[in-house]
């Protein structure tokens, strides 16, 4: 494939991309945090050898491989050690959407990375979060407790418990992250049966750090509405088959997967093909402050590195709207707030 588009269309691109309504689903509350936020933390909690100033902190959030980038995940959420601190990250957070012109979003959060050290409970942490959130309103934004696997299917059952009581806070749904190469799904079949009879949507990681075994597997046992990554779904075109006759929804995350090493080069990323066959796929940044991405970079990088079209581009924000877990009731429709916009042309 040939592009050619010049720096003027470049820059045309760029400027429209940021000016559009945009939504994202696959969003890391702790690894949204603005590195001007995190730092201001790291000096709270008497700084840290290994980032002596500002400037060296986004070459310590730089990764070879997934192990390396959950070994920083670790190491950055050393610097939120209280209520206070969930509340002032997300209400920065909640400012970089605006900026980004991002109206709508689900967010990630993972409290038991959290309770199982600090006096912090599930209900503090999620009252917080919606306190900062609240602080910013050109921004609709819902919660999606992350179960985190690495902690066992006991745990994200506990935890599940908690959850079900805090709707209130604007909890929509569940979802895994974590070690997927080393906690597959199949084992987490009964929690997120109960979720479901709970009333919450459903997500997890999957083909992002294992292979098209464990997209079936969150198909198959545990038959989520949506799955983080599924970047190595296409392992199996018989898979591919199964998620567009299920119609299950795909968060792609292409800047991550590249961060990560779970992609080797983008060219090699399956989104053209998905895209083409059909697949319900949307863009996201996943961790933006750890991968220094942008939702606007993410489209920009599908139409040059991969010839989508600015309706390609509207068909795939539409698509995050449609697989959206915003609850009915709300009004106007989301579609609505989307196409009725401005800035949507």
């Amino acid at each position: 494939m040939i592009n050619t588009r010049t720096a003027s269309n470049t820059q045309s691109d760029m400027d429209w991309l940021h000016r559009i309504p945009k939504a994202e689903l696959h969003l890391h509350l702790e690894g949204a945090i603005p590195l001007d936020t995190l730092w201001e933390l790291i000096i709270k909690y008497g700084g840290d050898k290994s980032v002596p100033d500002r400037a060296s902190l986004k070459s310590r959030l730089t990764y070879s491989n997934f192990p390396a980038f959950i070994e920083a995940w670790v190491w950055k959420n050393n610097f939120i050690r209280t209520y206070d601190d969930f509340l002032f990250i997300a209400e920065a957070i909640a400012k970089d959407l605006v900026r980004q012109n991002i109206i709508y979003a689900e967010v990630f959060f993972s409290p038991s990375r959290f309770t199982e050290n600090t006096p912090m409970t599930t209900a503090g942490i999620a009252e917080a979060i919606r306190a900062g959130l609240n602080k910013v309103s050109e921004c609709e934004i819902w919660l999606v407790p992350d179960l985190v696997r690495d902690h066992g299917p006991d745990n994200a059952s506990r935890t599940l418990d908690e959850i079900a009581e805090l709707k209130s806070f604007g909890i929509v749904g569940i979802g895994a992250g974590g070690s997927e190469h080393l906690y597959p799904p199949e084992p987490f079949s009964r929690v997120y049966e109960k979720a479901r009879r709970l009333g919450f949507k459903t997500s997890i990681h999957a083909g992002e750090a294992a292979g098209a075994e464990s997209v079936r597997g969150a198909v198959e046992f545990l038959r989520v509405d949506r799955i983080g990554h599924a970047t190595r779904a296409e392992e199996d075109p018989e898979l591919l088959d199964l998620l567009f006759e299920t119609g299950t929804a795909l968060e792609l995350c292409p800047l991550s997967n590249i961060a990560t090493g779970s992609i080797d080069d983008i060219m090699n990323h399956p989104v053209r093909r998905y895209f083409n066959k059909g697949l319900d796929i949307s863009i996201n940044t996943d961790d933006p402050g750890m991968f220094h991405n942008s939702m606007a970079e993410e489209y920009a990088l599908l139409i040059h590195k991969f010839d989508f079209k600015r309706s390609e581009i509207k068909k795939l924000i539409l698509n995050a709207v449609q697989s959206s877990w915003r609850p009915d009731k709300i009004g106007p429709s989301l579609i609505e707030k989307f196409t009725n916009n401005n800035n949507w042309a």
